[in-house]
């Protein structure tokens, strides 16, 4: 059901935009609000800080639906996710209270 939503999103709002995102340069910043309205922005961050508490083998799900409409977009998500998780996992209470919403 996750890779389903993913691939949803990624046809229905990644896939018919990415090939003229790279065109013209532009960063797609509302539709990576999008995503993180469905919980891509803290795939793997705790639940006590605001993300999902999904696993990894959950988050390559989303991101290989992604990468089938636009890998940058995906590795893009990826790596965000990466550094909220380790802001999750090492930071103080004052950062995650200020970055993880």
């Amino acid at each position: 059901m996750i890779q389903d939503m993913a691939m949803k999103f990624t046809e229905e709002v990644i896939a018919p935009n990415a090939a003229k995102w790279d065109e013209e340069k532009h960063f797609p910043v509302d539709e990576f609000k999008q995503a993180a309205e469905l919980g891509f922005g803290a795939i793997y961050v705790s639940e006590e800080h605001g993300g999902c508490g999904m696993s990894r083998l959950e988050a390559s799900l989303i991101f290989e639906a992604m990468a089938t409409g636009c890998p940058s977009t995906s590795a893009f998500i990826s790596i965000h996710n990466m550094c909220a998780w380790m802001i999750d996992t090492y930071g103080s209470q004052e950062i995650k209270t200020r970055l993880l919403p």
